[in-house]
């Protein structure tokens, strides 16, 4: 919407599983513009695996 950019890592994106139901950022994001990298798709269980990690949860 304006000049502001804001990049998501995609080693500390769990895309909110574990958290929310749907990826806040989506949710948040004012122009409907946030896409899934082709490269960094991930299953939901690795992106609950990853939650783990990141949040130093056993698995």
């Amino acid at each position: 919407m304006g000049a502001e950019i804001y990049l998501i890592n995609p080693s500390s994106c769990t895309e909110c599983v574990g958290h929310h139901e749907e990826p806040q950022c989506k949710v948040v994001c004012p122009v409907d513009c946030i896409e899934v990298h082709p490269e960094f798709e991930e299953s939901a269980e690795a992106l609950l695996k990853k939650y783990h990690v990141l949040t130093r949860l056993p698995a």
